[in-house]
């Protein structure tokens, strides 16, 4: 078996483990930036098998330059996506904020003027 065929390349940012809907990049974020073993990624993600958490790390070892560029890819989509959220926000995000903002103007307290 090859490592390639325990994912699924769905776009150029976005590569799952085969048969799951977990991302490479959750398995390597928790791996190389939380430290985490992959006995300890596996319980995190009850879908994942500990052999396909391996295979993603060693992968990841086999073709660090590119996933390394994969990972920067993902996280500047990542903040793109959050950016353009932030200055389109859908209905529903907008309908919340409003709500937030009268529940904040109805909790806070009353300014009497004095003369």
């Amino acid at each position: 078996m090859q490592f390639e065929d325990y994912f699924d390349f769905l776009a150029p940012t976005d590569i799952r483990v085969r048969g799951t809907r977990v991302g490479i990049e959750t398995i390597l974020n928790d791996y190389l930036d939380l430290g985490l073993f992959p006995e300890d990624i596996v319980l995190r993600y009850p879908t994942l098998s500990l052999e396909a958490v391996y295979a993603t790390i060693a992968y990841y070892w086999r073709n660090q330059e590119q996933l390394d560029a994969y990972l920067r890819a993902w996280k500047a989509h990542g903040e793109q996506m959050r950016r353009q959220q932030e200055l389109h926000p859908s209905p529903a995000v907008q309908r919340l904020r409003a709500l937030i903002h009268q529940r904040q103007l109805e909790s806070a307290p009353m300014v009497v003027a004095t003369s």
